[in-house]
């Protein structure tokens, strides 16, 4: 008898070890994929209110249980800022899905301001997906910033076709955000940089060389990327590049100290909404972020199936100053929703 349960053991382990080496000595391979002549990437139909325009998606590995797709911030940025992703994620042979959002650079630019909604971006997402072939058994989204009010409102409806959701450095109210960015981070600056700033913004001269000079120096290097400028990753400085104005002054506003003016988010808040999310949903906040870290913790709170990850020594963008933690955290999160342990 303990002969056969011997033999029994190490017959399942080399099964395991079998399926454990066929998945990663396939995670790179194009066979039976139609994306091969084009090395992964998808030109995407999207049908709007104002016309059919294409999207730009990139897959990176296969993994036929786990697909993050990864919504961009801004709006109006890249799928840059998710690069850093590639030194973590193909090593444990998780899939993800690259994908400039309609107006970004790399997808169609439509000169329409109709298009930039929340709403609109919610159904651009779902034909991404259909035409990925993503579905609950393997489909996670990945949005921060802007992403993450995205993958928000899509997780609120269409939570069905979710496996799990990642909300990264993105708090669930714009007024919560404005408050927080005029109350605690504003004044955490030296007094004089800050009036500077202010009066800058309350002449509406947000085009002077000197309100961007502040606000690197003393702003993004704090909260955004806590690195000096000249240190920023190429990825970042190559999104930055790349922004489109239209789709973000039109959704986020000029000011970097809280959503003002227009803006079409402006009043977006659904933090009395998160109890309905019922997919595992991971919250990131990071020390040092533009985003009350507090209030990323609180969110974890109110999903019914929620983890948060802190970052301590991350900002906005923690995937670059803090990626010990970030991707570690990702990637455990990632791999409990797929044995069921969350």
């Amino acid at each position: 008898m303990k002969k056969i349960l011997f033999i029994s053991l190490i017959f399942a382990f080399f099964s395991c070890k079998k399926s454990e080496d066929f998945s990663l000595k396939n995670y790179h391979t194009f066979e039976n994929k139609d994306d091969q002549y084009t090395g992964g990437i998808k030109m995407i139909p999207i049908k709007t209110p104002k016309g059919t325009f294409k999207v730009w998606t990139k897959r990176i590995g296969n993994n036929p249980k786990i697909k993050v797709l990864l919504l961009h911030g801004g709006p109006g940025l890249t799928h840059e800022l998710y690069e850093s992703f590639e030194g973590y994620l193909p090593k444990e042979g998780i899939e993800f899905i690259y994908y400039d959002q309609l107006g970004s650079y790399y997808s169609d630019q439509p000169k329409d301001k109709s298009l930039w909604t929340n709403e609109r971006f919610v159904e651009e997402v779902e034909q991404v997906r259909i035409a990925l072939g993503l579905n609950k058994d393997n489909f996670y989204i990945l949005g921060q910033s802007w992403g993450g009010i995205l993958a928000m409102d899509y997780a609120l409806k269409y939570q069905k076709n979710l496996k799990g959701l990642i909300i990264s450095n993105m708090v669930s109210s714009i007024p919560l955000y404005n408050k927080y960015a005029q109350e605690v981070l504003g004044p955490q600056m030296k007094k004089e940089v800050y009036a500077e700033i202010m009066q800058l913004e309350k002449n509406n001269d947000f085009s002077n060389p000197r309100y961007t000079e502040l606000l690197f120096e003393h702003y993004y290097t704090a909260h955004i990327l806590r690195k000096p400028q000249k240190d920023w990753p190429e990825s970042i400085t190559r999104c930055f590049k790349h922004i489109n104005p239209e789709v973000y002054i039109s959704m986020q506003g000029y000011s970097e100290f809280g959503i003002t003016g227009d803006a079409y988010i402006k009043n977006w808040d659904v933090s009395k909404r998160l109890k309905e999310l019922i997919v595992p949903t991971l919250t990131i906040g990071a020390k040092y972020d533009t985003m009350d870290p507090e209030h990323m913790k609180w969110m974890a709170t109110q999903v019914q199936n929620g983890r948060f990850l802190y970052c301590k020594n991350g900002s906005h963008l923690s995937q670059y100053d803090d990626q010990e933690t970030y991707f570690t955290g990702l990637i455990q999160f990632l791999k409990d929703v797929d044995e069921k342990k969350i």
